[in-house]
């Protein structure tokens, strides 16, 4: 059985979650507690990545594999599911999307840890903005392309996009970010809805 060093907060490891759901492996995968963090690490989670951070998954050969995007390439050769175009546009677009939504996630996690990890006296402001500001673009951004969104989670790009949607609403509900991207609103109302995205939501 492989295992996952896991958090049910991180979108990251939802996203490994999501491919594994709809994959059918959750029952291949032993999930492992872990309290990964930016400033304490958890030697636990440094045992299979030395960065300790999660998502981290120990495959039954042994081998130690991170971070998400990895990990979900892995799961879908292991399953030769279709998440993962292995060629031509689709693939490239498919990779591209899946980096607009981990870089979300990125810029997100990185305003967060800003007033979370950081000591009051060391807290900037203007960084948290700068990281929002990302946040914002890559809205705009997805607002463009999701006319062309399946509703289903059946592509990792779509999947990391509808995580980075879900972390905004777990960690960022002041944002409000529905307001001004109806059309993602709407996707991503459907889209959550799928099974896979349901069992996994951050708590």
């Amino acid at each position: 059985m492989m295992q996952l060093f896991y958090a049910n907060t991180s979108a990251y490891v939802r996203k490994v979650m999501v491919t594994a759901h709809c994959l059918g492996l959750t029952n291949e995968i032993e999930l492992l507690d872990s309290a990964a963090h930016p400033v304490e690490r958890d030697e636990r989670i440094a045992i299979v990545n030395p960065l300790a951070k999660v998502p981290a998954l120990r495959t039954e050969q042994g081998a130690c594999l991170y971070d998400s995007r990895v990990i979900c390439e892995y799961l879908n050769a292991r399953a030769q599911g279709g998440l993962i175009p292995s060629q031509g546009d689709a693939r490239w677009l498919s990779l591209s999307r899946q980096a607009l939504g981990d870089g979300l996630i990125d810029a997100a996690l990185l305003a967060r840890y800003e007033f979370s990890a950081r000591p009051l006296e060391k807290q900037w402001q203007g960084w948290a903005d700068a990281q929002l500001k990302k946040v914002h673009a890559a809205l705009r951004e997805i607002e463009c392309q999701v006319a062309g969104f399946s509703t289903q989670p059946d592509d990792v790009g779509l999947i990391a996009i509808g995580c980075a949607l879900g972390y905004l609403d777990f960690r960022f509900d002041a944002l409000n970010w529905r307001a001004n991207h109806p059309l993602t609103a709407a996707w991503f109302a459907l889209f959550d809805a799928h099974p896979a995205m349901a069992a996994t939501r951050p708590h």
